[in-house]
């Protein structure tokens, strides 16, 4: 049995070599999965706060709701100002900012505003500056002047920062003056003609145990070699925060036994787990058989329940996104770190009653489809890719 210090070494890669590339106005990041939680309460708190930040209403959220430091992260490697920095990929967060382990070194052309930026979020809390330096997508394509925050102090982030790809309107009065609205690096790739449209495609590889964990980021358009079929996509709904709101139902198994009615939701990476309204969460336990394990408060089965497990299904637009049996459940070579046995299993399926929304599907969902935030055309979209029916869980 692999001890929690044996699966962080195992877990924590570097960012992969091969390198970014440009097809067509798009324009590609490679992401490496990183493990940053070392039990089950690191990783539940962590969620917990983050939602906490979306129903205080003391938070500050004209700017964003950041990713706190979730136990499942995906990371990009980007030259900011003078220095590489390791960035936790956010699709809650519309701002990117460094500073939270290696420190800020701002280049011959960096600016520091003098404007100062506070933002609390539950689990820790990000203080600083606003500069305005170069982001170095590649040697030959960059975002001179680049709104980033620089942290003077922070608390956290197991990383340097974040990466917001949040939607480009959460950003709006998120400093003192009107000119100053924060944009996205998805923004300014736009504006400045770099990328044909304000689109970011997203897909995450799921958790391997034996594997090295890929993902990619791709600016300005989808990555046809990333999804399969056609993408359905969903227009966005107001939601609390700086996340993509959609509007979903949810059933269960082939006869389609509604769990939950359509209505409105979120989609953030920032989030570990699939969460329901307790009424649904309570339909979902009905059904599976789980049992709530004392340990971990999540949803446990037997091995003859998990054999009878039928699709969970999401209902998008016009099309069914389903997780199979094996999607549902957490990945049993992280059983450890879940203060459980090798050979238990946990549903991912977690009740909480959310402010103003009824859903959130967080990484456990989005590891399984590739997903698009289009910010031009208000939308998010979703496809299914080649793991989508994996059983590496």
């Amino acid at each position: 049995m692999l001890s929690v210090a044996s699966l962080l070494a195992l877990l924590t890669f570097s960012i992969m070599a091969s390198p970014v590339k440009v097809r067509n106005s798009r324009v590609t990041l490679p992401m490496t999965r990183r493990l940053t939680f070392s039990n089950v309460t690191d990783l539940l708190r962590r969620d917990e706060a983050r939602l906490a930040a979306f129903s205080d209403s003391t938070y500050d959220r004209h700017a964003y709701v950041p990713l706190t430091n979730t136990g499942l992260s995906y990371v990009v490697s980007l030259d900011i100002g003078a220095r590489k920095y390791n960035l936790i990929v956010d699709s809650g967060s519309v701002m990117t900012w460094v500073g939270a382990n290696t420190p800020f070194e701002r280049s011959t052309v960096g600016v520091n505003t003098g404007k100062p930026m506070s933002f609390d979020y539950g689990y820790g809390f990000f203080r600083g500056t606003l500069f305005k330096d170069t982001i170095y997508i590649t040697e030959e394509i960059t975002i001179p002047q680049m709104q980033i925050g620089v942290a003077s102090e922070s608390q956290g982030i197991a990383f340097d920062g974040i990466l917001g790809i949040g939607p480009t309107a959460a950003g709006l009065g998120a400093t003192d003056s009107p000119e100053d609205a924060i944009q996205t690096v998805t923004d300014r790739l736009f504006k400045q003609d770099t990328i044909s449209q304000p689109v970011v495609g997203v897909f995450f590889q799921p958790s391997v145990m034996d594997q090295v964990t890929y993902g990619e980021l791709s600016f300005g358009g989808v990555d046809p070699y990333l999804h399969r079929g056609d993408i359905e996509y969903t227009r966005m709904t107001a939601t609390p925060g700086s996340s993509w709101g959609i509007n979903q139902r949810i059933s269960y198994g082939t006869t389609n036994i509604n769990i939950l009615d359509d209505t409105t939701g979120i989609v953030d990476c920032g989030f570990t787990f699939l969460y329901v309204a307790s009424d649904a969460y309570e339909k979902y336990k009905d059904l599976t058989g789980g049992m709530v394990n004392p340990a971990n408060d999540l949803l446990r089965i037997s091995p003859d329940q998990y054999n009878a497990l039928q699709d969970l299904n999401f209902h998008i637009g016009e099309k069914t996104f389903s997780l199979n049996r094996n999607a549902q459940i957490w990945p049993r070579f992280l059983n450890h770190a879940m203060n459980g046995d090798i050979n238990d299993i946990f549903l991912i399926v977690k009740s909480f009653t959310g402010p103003g929304f009824n859903f959130i599907n967080g990484y456990v969902f989005l590891q399984r489809f590739y997903t698009v935030f289009d910010s031009g055309r208000r939308q998010v979209g979703f496809a299914q890719h080649a793991f989508t029916e994996s059983f590496s869980n």
